[in-house]
């Protein structure tokens, strides 16, 4: 734990440095002057619904569910093209199974009935971004936006009924830094829509968890991401104030 924190540090003081090199080589061009406040949020919202539907060895789903999350974020220019700030996040996510078949081959199938999920995250993180202007242009420009988050989530899965109904409760705490570059662009002179994509991103989670109310278990997990993801397209407004 202790070694991997370093790593972070460390690769914070060097995207720190890098950026700052790399904009001394780029033409001396203001899109976020020194002293502007920047506000704003992003919000997502989806849902599902399956009848009798077949997914590669899953036959006969019927389930539904929803997905909805929330970021505010506030942000303070330091220095010409670069603002630090903070961002907050809270996501809920719900799912209900009431009949699926899994379908291993013809002698082993398992029916999964009755299955119902419910899921809290928060967190909070600190930012700092880096804009660099495409051309003479000063209603677009590209960013690269740091982050350090602290979160964690609360969830409680149910399987069955009457007293055959069995249920798991789960509490974890994340801590996780990330790069996320994107594209910001002003629809006038005081509001913009930004386009971001996590790309690089290592991740640290403890989970504790009770079954029935009588047993416990405790699982850790250290995960890093250095590719590309595209189901982690963030859509968002700011305002610049």
């Amino acid at each position: 734990m202790n070694k991997l924190l370093y790593i972070v540090c460390l690769a914070c003081i060097s995207l720190g440095g890098y950026a700052q090199d790399f904009q001394k080589k780029l033409p001396s061009k203001i899109f976020v002057p020194k002293g502007q406040w920047i506000a704003g949020s992003s919000v997502s919202y989806s849902e599902h619904t399956e009848n009798n539907y077949d997914f590669l060895i899953f036959e006969n789903i019927n389930s539904d569910g929803y997905t909805f999350k929330v970021s505010p974020m506030f942000s303070y220019a330091l220095r010409d093209n670069m603002a630090l700030g903070g961002r907050f996040k809270y996501g809920r996510t719900l799912v209900r199974m009431d009949e699926t078949q899994l379908n291993l081959d013809d002698e082993n199938q398992f029916n999964i009935n009755n299955v119902y999920q419910l899921k809290h995250s928060y967190s909070a993180m600190a930012i700092f971004r880096n804009y660099i202007p495409l051309g003479d242009s000063k209603r677009f420009a590209l960013f690269s936006e740091t982050q350090l988050e602290v979160g964690g989530s609360q969830s409680k899965v149910s399987n069955g009924k009457g007293e055959a109904l069995t249920g798991t409760y789960s509490k974890s705490t994340d801590l996780s830094f990330g790069v996320a570059p994107g594209m910001v662009a002003f629809i006038n002179n005081y509001t913009a829509v930004e386009v971001s994509v996590g790309v690089l991103g290592v991740n640290l989670s403890k989970t504790r968890q009770i079954t029935n109310q009588v047993e416990t278990g405790e699982m850790s997990s250290t995960t890093a991401n250095f590719k590309i993801n595209l189901f982690s397209i963030g859509l968002g407004i700011a305002f610049y104030l």
